[in-house]
């Protein structure tokens, strides 16, 4: 399985400073669940939620969902040691926030040189550098352990003073540009939350705009938004029946070597194979939980 056939339809925020909280991470139905240690932790906190969160890691349980803990940035008097206590918590990944630069992918692959190779650096895309630089920053991938973005729409409005509508419309150009980097440089992309949690209405909508877009799935910040996110990211039995016909047929001898074919009265080129030979193997996974 690779990064990008990883099933990650729904990233769930937990505040790692609320133990009830945590208490229900190993329950519920999300991909992933992030244990935040910046945005949601009160600075009196920090020290304490760190210690919670790898606890919380280190004490398993948590199936099939990838964990990953949210740190503070580098720039801040937490970072450094919430770097040096995720690279040894046995987390699946370590997101960090407001990148704006290659630079700071590098500092944050110094920093965390003795980590075991299989922890995974995800970072935020939040800032308005980030957002003019994404192919140099997504180019990182090559020579450190970057693999995943998270869009931080919530920020980007701050940054840019803009207004945040249910359409979304100051933030479609960069959400565009930002999938599409992910894209070239085989880097997984999640769509940035949606502040509306009592609305699921409005939340499917921009769930669905998000899929259109591109996206592997949603960061989420309450539980009930999990099960329509999970739904809306997941492909459907159409989907994948679809996608097995597309298989099956390239697979017949008449059809070896051709790099175009109809099935079903429709023309379908090889990437229209690749695209159906993933669309299986995530409902698979899906399927298997």
């Amino acid at each position: 399985m690779t990064n990008i056939d990883r099933p990650r339809r729904s990233a769930l925020f937990m505040p790692a400073s609320n133990p009830k909280v945590l208490a229900k991470a190993r329950s519920l139905p999300a991909d992933v669940i992030i244990l935040d240690l910046e945005d949601a932790v009160a600075p009196e906190l920090k020290a304490e939620a760190r210690a919670a969160a790898v606890a919380e890691v280190q004490a398993g349980g948590f199936g099939h969902r990838e964990v990953v803990i949210r740190a503070n940035g580098l720039d801040t008097e937490w970072g450094a040691d919430d770097l040096v206590a995720i690279a040894r918590s046995g987390a699946d990944a370590v997101l960090v926030p407001k990148v704006s630069s290659p630079e700071d992918i590098a500092s944050y692959e110094a920093a965390l040189s003795g980590a075991p190779e299989q922890l995974q650096l995800w970072t935020m895309i939040e800032t308005c550098g980030s957002v003019i630089r994404l192919d140099a920053i997504a180019a990182m991938t090559a020579s450190t352990r970057l693999s995943l973005w998270v869009m931080g729409t919530n920020d980007l409005a701050k940054e840019m003073r803009a207004r945040q509508t249910p359409q979304r419309t100051p933030f479609l150009p960069m959400l565009s540009f930002a999938v599409a980097a992910a894209r070239a440089h085989g880097i997984a992309i999640l769509d940035g939350v949606c502040n509306e949690f009592r609305d699921m209405d409005l939340f499917r909508a921009e769930a669905e705009q998000g899929l259109l877009f591109g996206f592997d799935g949603k960061s989420l910040i309450h539980p009930d938004q999990i099960a329509p996110c999970n739904e809306v990211f997941s492909p459907s039995q159409d989907e994948v029946r679809w996608a097995q016909t597309v298989i099956a047929a390239f697979a017949l001898p008449e059809n070896a070597g051709k790099g175009a074919i109809r099935v079903d009265g429709k023309m379908v080129e090889l990437l229209h194979l690749e695209q159906a030979r993933r669309v299986v193997v995530v409902a698979e996974r899906i399927r298997k939980g």
